[in-house]
């Protein structure tokens, strides 16, 4: 280590094998305590902390001056090192059987009276987000950029191990097609024209396959200007992989070895592999949902054997259309209230359960008796069938659904979640159930814009036994060379092998209506550039603040980002984002039609 003037140890070092000896601290005061005019001060740096007394039989100025000390002072200290007296031991401190006896004191910097306590856990976020800086001083928060670090560097040390090169790709670019909006920045010297902030190097990280670099990784800043929830910012990292010459199965053994190595240097644990894979559809049919949270059962289950030869007319009706008969078993939840009820209703009309399906259709069994206005319409052997197939004993619920199936998967899959969560049957798990999702479709159809749409985004690779059917334009039925790994409820990352060839990329934006003009303008640079040996190649890009936050076994990805947004995209410690005045927008060719009403509700003032 380089010598410090400030300190000779840090304040998590000091052992009874330093007993004798003066050493020279630095740091906060975490906390003071009197006894009777010896001072005793917790001083505290990133590392831990050590005891400090201050004796007036060592030195009574040094002592004096002690009393003046308060929270979070910076000061620096000499003294001898000491053990401490027989049952005032701290066994909770790496440093609890020894403390110095201080005899030189240097305030470094004196603290104002903080607006909360650093030793206590804080609701109000808002203030937490203001004081930034002081909240990332709590042991806690500590512990949580430090993990990251760790992992981290981890990351960069695996993939170095592996071939990667690491290469930093630009922040301003064109507008990509990822799914979300793009931030735009004005540029100066073009006037009219914009950049955009990437929502992800996709573009790049392919043209450096081109290049000839074959294995790339970055720790990529992204940008994506969406509505925020607790595992998004509108500012991420991922650690961004790309390489040539390999097939799906070479990227997911090396992205198992990823985060093993990540979750080793993070928790300290080994996590088993391979992971085992689910199909898309496998996974829609059993969980509803393409990331699915396995540490508990409660699968969907179809019903279609069940009503193959029903009368009742709701479920005969769906089954000669097509459709599906599904449910769940919520398992010990019969008990449930009306306002969980009303809860769940609500979540199956966001998921897409129609407005005239006014409630989830249910029969529970409880007391013995079998309560539901569906019991009644289903016949004997009906009734028979469905308690047998969904197991269905006393203290259960069942839930039904039908109609289309994506439909059905979909509020399912809320539904499940949703009960899991009112029941905390995760709520103290420490199962890692980590998996791969494969097969992904390659498009879906959005009726709001009545287009094909890309499930990943447009640069990957239709699976070579579905081509035939996206030459046909039988668009619905091509599966991807996708795949997503996932972590007990979590998307973890998602990549594919990529297009490398000119002429099906083209088709490829041809099929998401992006005209020939429009690919000239927005993708000549990648078309071109496929005509001059793009070598086959693929990657992932895994989601770092995400699994950060796993890793720390946080709830929100805000507990692992330094400086993040709060949940209006706001940076209350900057006052960000902020008005510029007219002669910055006049620079920059812009003309805000932004207004605002006046304090006295006069006529609306606008800013030019």
């Amino acid at each position: 280590m380089i010598p410090n003037i400030y300190r000779s140890l840090d304040c998590n070092s000091i052992r009874p094998d330093h007993v004798g000896q003066n050493v020279t601290l630095a740091g906060w005061v975490n906390s003071t305590r009197d006894h009777g005019g010896v001072i005793f001060i917790d001083l505290r740096d990133r590392e831990g902390m050590t005891q400090a007394v201050f004796r007036p039989e060592e030195n009574k100025e040094v002592a004096e001056a002690s009393h003046d000390l308060r929270a979070e002072d910076v000061i620096q200290i000499v003294g001898r090192v000491e053990k401490r007296l027989t049952g005032t031991e701290n066994d909770k401190l790496a440093t609890g059987t020894v403390e110095v006896v201080v005899t030189e004191l240097k305030v470094l910097n004196k603290s104002d009276v903080l607006p909360f306590h650093l030793d206590r856990e804080l609701s109000n976020e808002d203030l937490r987000m203001k004081y930034r800086y002081l909240d990332l001083r709590r042991e806690r928060m500590n512990k949580n950029i430090r993990t990251r670090h760790k992992i981290t560097n981890a990351a960069r040390n695996y993939l170095d191990a592996e071939g990667f090169i690491e290469v930093e790709t630009p922040i301003l670019s064109n507008p990509t097609p990822e799914g979300a909006r793009d931030f735009l920045v004005p540029a100066r010297l073009h006037g009219g024209h914009f950049y955009a902030l990437p929502q992800a190097p996709q573009q790049y990280k392919q043209l450096l396959m081109v290049a000839g670099l074959e294995r790339y990784f970055q720790i990529a800043r992204c940008f994506r200007d969406e509505d925020l929830r607790a595992d998004r910012q509108p500012e991420f990292t991922q650690i961004d992989i790309e390489a040539s010459f390999i097939q799906q199965d070479n990227i997911i053994a090396l992205v198992e070895g990823l985060l093993a190595s990540m979750f080793k240097a993070g928790r300290g644990i080994d996590i088993p592999t391979p992971f085992p894979r689910m199909t898309y559809a496998e996974a829609m049919d059993r969980f509803g949902s393409d990331k699915p949270d396995t540490r508990f059962g409660m699968e969907i289950n179809d019903l279609a054997d069940v009503f193959a030869n029903t009368e009742f007319k709701i479920f005969k009706n769906v089954l000669e259309k097509g459709e599906v008969v599904r449910a769940i078993n919520c398992k010990g939840f019969a008990g449930i209230t009306t306002g969980q009820m009303n809860r769940l209703n609500d979540l199956a009309h966001e998921a897409g359960m129609p407005a005239a399906v006014k409630q989830l259709a249910f029969i529970k069994l409880e007391g013995g008796e079998y309560k539901s206005p569906l019991w009644k319409v289903f016949s004997d052997a009906e009734k028979e069938a469905v308690i047998k197939k969904l197991d269905l004993a006393e203290g259960d619920i069942v839930f039904f659904v039908a109609g289309p199936k994506d439909m059905v998967s979909n509020v399912l899959g809320r539904v499940r979640l949703e009960v899991a969560n009112m029941m905390e049957i995760t709520k103290d798990s420490t199962a890692l159930n980590f998996l791969w999702v494969v097969d992904f479709p390659l498009l879906a159809y959005s009726p709001e814009d009545q287009s094909w749409v890309a499930v990943h985004h447009p640069f990957t690779r239709p699976n070579a036994a579905d081509v035939a059917k996206l030459e046909a334009g039988d668009y619905a039925n091509v599966r991807a060379e996708a795949y997503d790994v996932v972590l007990n409820g979590y998307e973890l990352g998602g990549g594919s092998i990529r297009i490398h060839e000119s002429d099906l990329q083209a088709k490829m934006f041809g099929v998401l209506g992006v005209t020939p003009e429009e690919q000239e303008i927005k993708f000549s640079h990648i078309l071109q550039a496929f005509k001059f040996g793009a070598p086959p190649h693929g990657g992932l890009a895994l989601g770092l603040d995400r699994i950060a936050m796993l890793i720390s076994g946080e709830e929100s990805i805000r507990e692992v980002i330094a400086f993040p947004k709060n949940n209006k995209a706001a940076d209350l410690m900057t006052d960000s984002p902020t008005k510029v005045d007219f002669k910055q927008l006049r620079e920059l060719y812009i003309q805000s039609t932004w207004k605002e009403k006046k304090k006295d509700d006069a006529a609306p003032e606008a800013n030019a």
